[in-house]
């Protein structure tokens, strides 16, 4: 049975973590499953990915981030998620059209409407199940921070985004409430991720 599953979350609430647990439980389970991310999980997503996540805050308005990551959704959609679930796969993907939602469409500016219009225009799939993974934004910012990778262009913006960043999506989960599933993120990675195969089992059901 094919399902698309996505998580969500600000920075550093332990999205990445969780679907690599989530796949393979699920695996273990017997399901076929396709583990992915955005913006990648393409050739053309993970080139555009570097160019969004890397650099400067100020490297890009807010509008042309809704442009890149569309033009990365859409590859995306193409060449893998698409193909899967017509296969009959399970795709849990890090991170959906409800970041973009979120990132650019509430956290700088009033630009819901452009994210929505382009999204419908261009992409037209939601996910089967979200699972919105929610800390306090001192937390995961700390969380993302202790990483130490190259892609901190967003932890950079500071913690007032971070706040606004989990404002949005809790409004997100109040708006599509028949698909999001809000986990505290605060439990040790082996509580959370029992909790989100519990919900994801749910959804195969």
């Amino acid at each position: 049975m094919s399902r698309f599953i996505t998580l969500e979350g600000i920075d550093g609430v332990g999205k990445s973590t969780q679907a690599r647990l989530l796949a393979a439980a699920l695996r273990t389970e017997g399901h076929d499953v396709v583990l992915t991310r955005e913006p990648g999980g393409s050739t053309g997503g993970d080139e555009i990915r570097r160019l969004v996540l890397e650099g400067d805050p100020d490297r890009w308005s807010a509008e042309t981030e809704i442009l890149l990551f569309t033009a990365a959704r859409r590859d995306h959609l193409e060449r893998l998620i698409e193909p899967a679930l017509e296969a009959g796969k399970v795709v849990v993907c890090d991170r959906f059209a409800d970041s973009t939602r979120v990132y650019q469409g509430l956290s700088r500016g009033d630009l819901c409407d452009k994210v929505d219009t382009l999204h419908n225009l261009m992409i037209g799939r939601e996910p089967d199940l979200t699972v919105l993974i929610d800390v306090d934004p001192a937390t995961g910012l700390e969380r993302a921070k202790g990483r130490e990778g190259g892609e901190e262009r967003f932890e950079d913006f500071g913690m007032e985004f971070q706040e606004r960043l989990r404002q949005g999506f809790l409004k997100l989960a109040e708006r599509f409430d028949y698909r999001f599933r809000v986990v505290d993120g605060n439990g040790t990675p082996d509580e959370v991720a029992a909790e989100v195969l519990a919900l994801a089992r749910g959804a195969l059901a």
